[in-house]
């Protein structure tokens, strides 16, 4: 099965490379999406005890939701194609960078923050110089395992017209044909394992320096 998907991705590289763009495409632009939105919103809430308990618990709650279950919510508002599949990805790529956010901003000592303010620094230069480099490896952890979800959940996105490397894998199931799914399914855990190598390599190299508070 395997040499007869490597044959089939060498016959139709145009078909095989459109759809691993389409893919990468549609995970980035979620990813990005769901970087605006979390990111800001864990810096806001991480001050506020209990309005940092009913967000995450609400967005906790997301992440128990089935991928296919929030494509398929998405399809009545929004029909099918890119869009539904970008929106839904967004909603599972959001939980784990907002927990992360807030709870690493949440972990940070008091007396660094007490002794910034001291300082003299404001408000928005203590969340730029101390807050944000602090907490950055635990955004970052966020980051990567939402990045990893994502890179899997669009697999499903072709059930809702998204395209990407789950064509391959639907057409696969479709005609029982084993070896056109795996021309879906391998390159899509090797993505998975490839953005999980970056970012760990990323968070060595770029945040080992930064001191624990």
């Amino acid at each position: 099965m395997i040499t007869q998907a490597w044959l089939w991705v060498v016959e139709n590289q145009p078909l095989f490379w459109q759809a691993v763009w389409q893919h990468l495409i549609m995970c980035g632009f979620s990813l990005g999406i769901a970087l605006i939105i979390a990111v800001p919103l864990g810096i806001l809430i991480a001050n506020t005890p209990r309005l940092a308990l009913i967000v995450t618990s609400g967005t906790g709650t997301l992440r128990t939701i089935p991928s296919l279950a929030i494509l398929a919510a998405t399809m009545p508002f929004l029909g099918i194609g890119l869009l539904p599949s970008v929106v839904a990805l967004v909603v599972l790529a959001i939980p784990p960078i907002l927990l992360n956010t807030c709870t690493s901003i949440q972990s940070i000592d008091p007396d660094t923050l007490s002794a910034a303010n001291g300082m003299g620094l404001t408000p928005r230069q203590v969340t730029g110089k101390i807050v944000l480099p602090l907490a950055a490896p635990g955004i970052l952890a966020g980051c990567r395992t939402a990045a990893v979800q994502v890179v899997g959940g669009a697999a499903l996105a072709s059930f809702i017209g998204g395209g990407g490397l789950g064509d391959f894998v639907t057409t696969g199931i479709a005609i029982m044909d084993m070896s056109r799914l795996l021309v879906g399914a391998v390159p899509i855990i090797l993505l998975a394992m490839g953005i999980e190598a970056l970012f760990s390599l990323v968070e060595r190299l770029f945040f080992q320096h930064i001191p624990k508070s």
